[in-house]
């Protein structure tokens, strides 16, 4: 059997890699229309960070796995064919900053359309709002070839960046979703046997494809929901002198609830929680139900508040003003173990520090350079990008980024910032010195006694008799 990926990214690179592992007697091939990316694919260094990804793609391609740009050939001669390429929320026209941008959907449809030789099993792997499969088919059959049938299913991921592989090899679940025909409960039964090689039967579930597709928003609708909620109630903590970090536990022991997804932090980021949850907005307003709409954009509203405040609080800690203050930027990427920079709330910050005068000495063990440099320059951040360029230096060591600083605000939270020396660290910044955690990960306690002023999210630090909010009042 053969087996076509139309997109080469975050999803589409981990998903056929884990498949060609699993599944030795199915050749698959990765194709995508950005020969750089593609080249990137057959190097050594791969064009995304993911924790035993490189191992995997080592060990498989040119075996079973292949990468090209050959797309006419791979469409010719696979069966089944996963789409899965990026679904931005569109940027301008109806539903601009809330819909999803189904372009690229599109184009892959009626690349399909006119290449197909045979009958072909389409599956949506993109998030896709939802009756997206309508469209596909719609595009496929109005340019349907004699003798050509084709059958649409969806297929949506349930990925963490970061722990990709792992969740492919051990998922909780596989979703598959098909029209109720006797067609389409054959190219079910196709695509559940490919993944039957490494995930028990009774860990996929079939449905019909608009519960499918509405099911891949809904989870991540949830679990930003969850972020937000424990992130509202940090706030709540800060004010009282209850700590966040007791609260989730007392309430994640509770087996209704869980303990997953109740770590205070900065905020969410990356590619999906946001635009999933805004498609999920546009979707209810177009079908006329402003009460739920306005729910779930409260779930956002309350993410832009968190980084608002994290960010204000440095400003205000920092005598309220960071004009010329160097200020060290542990962490760019929005979570550990991904070089993915979508969405990350350290956007946002070092853009509030930039705006303010701030000198940035930035420092992520995975995140490019160039990428940062963009990501901070872009029109939607910046109107002056060569001011950005002059007030922000990327570093290769965290030491020195944090040398000469007057604070250390950590944005991401990678194990190796746990771990550093924070007493050659105190000793190489300006006095006095500031540590502000943004993901709570570090032992506050320690840091108190090495002489830093420290401050959190989510708890309430007394120090000198002073109490501040947010954290510690500096001694004068």
């Amino acid at each position: 059997m053969k087996v076509c990926c139309i997109g080469a990214g975050y999803v589409g690179g981990p998903t056929c890699a884990v498949m060609a592992l699993k599944c030795p007697d199915i050749s698959i091939t990765l194709v995508d229309k950005s020969a750089e990316r593609i080249a990137q694919w057959n190097s050594e260094k791969l064009p995304i960070y993911e924790p035993g990804l490189d191992e995997v793609v080592k060990k498989c391609r040119n075996v079973n796995l292949f990468f090209s740009t050959d797309i006419t050939t791979a469409i010719k001669e696979a069966e089944l064919i996963f789409i899965s390429v990026n679904t931005p929320t569109k940027t301008c026209g109806s539903g601009k900053g809330r819909a999803a941008d189904l372009k690229y959907v599109e184009s892959a449809a009626r690349m399909i359309a006119e290449i197909a030789q045979s009958n072909k099993i389409v599956v949506e792997k993109s998030t896709v709002p939802v009756r997206a499969a309508d469209s596909i088919m719609h595009i496929l059959r109005a340019n349907q070839k004699p003798g050509i049938h084709y059958d649409i299913l969806s297929n949506p991921e349930f990925l963490a960046e970061g722990t990709a592989i792992n969740d492919l090899l051990n998922a909780d679940r596989v979703l598959i979703g098909g029209e109720e025909t006797a067609e389409g409960h054959k190219a079910v039964e196709k695509l559940s046997w490919i993944y039957e090689h490494w995930i028990p039967k009774k860990h996929i579930l079939t449905t019909n494809t608009w519960s499918s597709e509405l099911s891949k928003l809904a989870a991540n609708a949830f679990l930003a929901q969850r972020i937000s909620s424990i992130n509202s109630l940090s706030a709540v903590c800060e004010s009282t002198g209850a700590d966040v970090s007791e609260v989730a536990r007392a309430i994640g022991l509770d087996s209704r609830i869980g303990s997953k997804f109740l770590q205070a932090s900065i905020g969410f980021g990356g590619s999906c929680f946001q635009k999933d949850i805004l498609n999920l907005i546009y979707i209810c307003e177009n079908l006329n139900l402003p009460e739920v709409a306005a729910y779930w954009q409260q779930v956002i509203d309350m993410n832009e508040y968190q980084k608002r405040r994290f960010s204000q609080k440095i400003i205000e800690s920092l005598f309220n003003t960071v004009s010329d203050k160097r200020i060290a930027i542990l962490g760019f990427a929005f979570k550990k173990n991904t070089g993915d920079t979508r969405e990350t709330a350290a956007i946002t910050v070092c853009q509030t520090l930039l705006e303010e005068g701030a000198k940035l000495d930035i420092y992520d063990p995975k995140v490019e350079p160039e990428q940062i440099i963009d990501d901070l320059t872009h029109p939607s951040v910046t109107e002056s990008p060569e001011n950005v360029k002059k007030a922000v230096q990327i570093h290769s060591d965290p030491y020195s980024a944090v040398r000469a600083t007057h604070a250390l605000v950590l944005c991401t939270e990678w194990d190796e910032f746990v771990n550093l020396d924070y007493k050659r660290i105190y000793q190489s910044m300006m006095k006095p010195a500031y540590i502000f955690d943004g993901r709570k990960i570090l032992d506050h306690e320690r840091l108190l006694q090495i002489g830093f002023h420290v401050q959190t999210i989510g708890k309430k630090y007394q120090r000198a008799g002073l109490l501040r909010s947010w954290g510690i009042v500096p001694q004068l």
